[in-house]
């Protein structure tokens, strides 16, 4: 499984809250990797509505923050636990960060579309978690 701590925890949820995303009182880990996925395709919307109506300066601050939100998803993976998995998380979050970089420099909702999709993909497998196992995310 993916782990995170709660030392790191704290970090993202004053990541999240800064980022204007309505919070839950107490999140869990788990509830707060949901949340980040939730928040980093919520800026990746934005950002394509932001390009669509030639807003440039928003287009910037919001792949921004969904770049920093999914490098708050790197950070939380546990290497040793997570094994072949997280391996394999962290790459495609580089992937999906280095895309978005792509997006911003190009103006191209293609890219964003792609990374929303990716994103999508992941939050999806994350939401199929048992609930019993849920809180062996975590450390």
């Amino acid at each position: 499984m993916v782990m995170m701590t709660y030392a790191m925890g704290a970090k993202f949820t004053s990541q999240y809250q800064q980022s204007d995303t309505e919070m839950i009182a107490d999140p869990n880990p788990y509830q707060l990797i949901l949340m980040l996925m939730t928040g980093a395709m919520d800026r990746i919307a934005r950002a394509k509505g932001a390009i669509e109506y030639k807003v440039i300066e928003e287009k910037g601050l919001r792949i921004g923050q969904a770049i920093s939100i999914i490098g708050g998803l790197r950070e939380s993976l546990d290497m040793e636990k997570g094994g072949e998995l997280a391996v394999n998380l962290d790459s495609l979050y580089d992937y999906m960060q280095q895309r978005l970089l792509e997006a911003n420099i190009k103006n191209d909702i293609s890219l964003l579309d792609e990374v929303s999709k990716l994103m999508g993909t992941i939050k999806s497998g994350w939401e199929e978690i048992p609930p019993e196992l849920r809180i062996g995310v975590a450390r």
